[in-house]
Formats: structure tokens, sequence, C-alpha cells
């Protein structure tokens, strides 16, 4: 229990140290922020970026199945980014930012759009979804295509397991499962394929994935983001969210995807007038878990086996020691480091 504490207290000092100190750029665990402070320091382009997504996808997708398929036209469009980079050209809020769209969200591109089916394998698409329409205006290359369960889990199959892209695994526990059906995505965003990934929920889709595969899903109220485009299952449930290895990463791709798409009006016009002024990225705080309290269920983990429950417990523990440390940090003293 020491040892975990202190390590969990260690890699936060590391964050908070070393957060402003000038170094290479690291692609490992990038988020949002990081990679476009790279872009506009010179220690990073679009295009290194991609091919590192790539090579990481083709060293890890032949064990975890998270790709269905690589956009043959990713690095032109990150030398693209690159350029209007150069020429002080370049706009929007994922400029040049790698994004893996789960398999059910179309692109009209050499992409295909097939919910993980074979049966759909070669179709065009009329147009974008919604979604990657938004994500095309923010500036954000589209890296491919991220695994699913087969029809979004509408067919009955083994959570991430599909004919076109085989069965997904979790990549922190291989004989685990990755869950469904955005299983694809969560393993992708967790295994540093992409750096932001987008995943659909009917039910549990997003959260699900998100959970076993540590990383950060949020499923936005209804209507909030488009369904035009998307494989669907049921307009009275679907919806499309960010799948990322971070709150703040996950906010910023949000503030990407809502707001108001004709193809899918009533809904979308429906919940547009609530989206705050200002957009989502406004309420992300560093100091934000300061005096707030974290509630933990009651015999949450009740049913499991007893290793399960002492892992938990024990994890529960160690995250009260780290959050202790990390609010009893100064912010003064945290703004201090981050300007060395």
């Amino acid at each position: 229990m020491a040892s975990l504490q202190l390590q969990a207290v260690a890699a936060v000092l590391a964050l908070v140290a070393g957060a402003g100190a000038a170094h290479s750029f690291e692609f490992h665990e990038a988020t949002v922020e990081a990679i476009q402070l790279g872009f506009s320091n010179g220690t990073l382009t679009s295009t290194a970026l991609v091919r590192f997504y790539l090579d990481q996808i083709g060293r890890l997708n032949p064990l975890l199945h998270a790709v269905i398929e690589v956009n043959p036209d990713a690095l032109r469009q990150a030398k693209h980014a690159d350029a209007e980079r150069r020429r002080g050209t370049a706009t929007g809020s994922l400029r040049g930012v790698p994004v893996l769209l789960k398999d059910n969200i179309a692109t009209r591109d050499a992409l295909n759009t097939t919910a993980g089916s074979l049966a759909l394998l070669g179709s065009v698409v009329k147009r974008d979804a919604g979604v990657a329409a938004r994500l095309r205006r923010a500036g954000a290359v589209v890296l491919g295509k991220a695994s699913l369960s087969e029809w979004a889990n509408f067919r009955p199959v083994e959570a991430g397991w599909s004919a076109r892209g085989g069965q997904a695994r979790n990549p922190y526990v291989l004989s685990s499962t990755p869950c469904g059906s955005s299983a694809g995505s969560g393993v992708a965003v967790a295994a540093n394929m992409a750096a932001v990934t987008l995943g659909t929920e009917t039910d549990g889709s997003i959260l699900c994935p998100s959970s076993f595969n540590s990383v950060v899903g949020i499923k936005p109220t209804l209507g909030l983001t488009s369904r035009a485009g998307v494989v669907p299952i049921t307009p009275l449930q679907d919806t499309v969210g960010p799948m990322c290895r971070t709150v703040s990463d996950a906010v910023h791709v949000l503030d990407a995807i809502v707001g108001y798409d004709a193809q899918d009006a009533a809904a979308t016009g429906a919940a547009s007038k609530y989206i705050p002024h200002g957009g989502y990225t406004q309420f992300l705080k560093k100091n934000g878990l300061k005096g707030k309290r974290i509630g933990v269920p009651n015999g949450f983990f009740q049913g499991y086996d007893q290793t399960q429950l002492n892992t938990y417990k024990q994890h529960l523990a160690t995250m009260r020691f780290v959050v202790t440390v990390y609010i009893s940090l100064s912010m003064d003293e945290y703004d201090r480091q981050l300007t060395i």
C-alpha cells in the first residue's frame, strides 16, 4: 500500500514540477493541450504526430484489434495543417490533432463506414456525419475508424467483436473484456493509438468501455451532438461523445462536436439552446477538487470475490491519499512551478 501511495505521489509531483520544463515532445500520453503547446513552440508537427500514431497502430493493432482501418489521406491532412501553421493561417480548436472515429460514424472520404459488418464494405455515404463535419471544421485529422461490437451490439456478439475488426482486447488485461460497443475507441486511446476518439452510446456503449479501459468518456445529453450520418439503433437514446485519456481532452472534443445540425434538427434544435455561452472548457478548473467530497456507494462491489474487493479497497485508499496530497499543494506554488 505504502509503495503504491509513494508512486502515486511521485507521479503527481512530477507532473507539477515538470509541466513547464523545456523538453523534446513526449508522444506517449500526450494530451490535447500538450499537443497544441508542441505545435505552438515548434517541438511538434502534425505530420510527426500522425506518423507516431500510425506506428503505434501498426505495432499494437495486430494484438489489440482496436482499429478497423487507417485513413490513407491522414498524412496529407497532417501536412496541410503544418503548412497552414507555418503560414499563420491555422484555425480550429483541434487543428492538426488526429482523431479516430467509431466505424458507425460516416465519413465521406476513402474510409469505409460499415458498423463492423462485411455487408456494408465498399458502400459510399452521401456526406460526413454531423460530428465528423464538425471535427473537420475544428481542423482535426481523421486518422481512421475504430472497431466496435458489430452493429453497435444491435447484433448480439461478444463485446468488441466484429466480422471486419475481429475481437478487440483490453490493453491492460488481455483476457478482460474491453466492453462494448465502443470498445475500439476505448482500447485505441488507452493504448496511445490516437490522441482522441469518438464513440457512440445507446445503452452504456461509451461509459462501459471507458470504464474498463481506464479512459474518460462523456455520454452527452440526447441531441447535444448530432446523430446524422451515424448508423442508428434508436433516436430515443442514440448519442455521440468523446473518449479520451483525460477529462480536459474529452471536454475540448465535446466543445468541437456539439451544436445544431439541420440533418438531425429536432433533437439538436431542442438541445443546442442549453449549450453554455463560451463552451464547456470554461468549467475546467485545475483546483476543481478543492473543497469537494467524492462519494463512494456502499456495496458497489458486493458480490465480487475477496481478491477483487481487496484490490478495490486498496485503490480507493490510494486515490484518497493522492487527492489529499494534490489539493494540499498551494495553487500559488503550482502556478510558480508551471512557469519555470
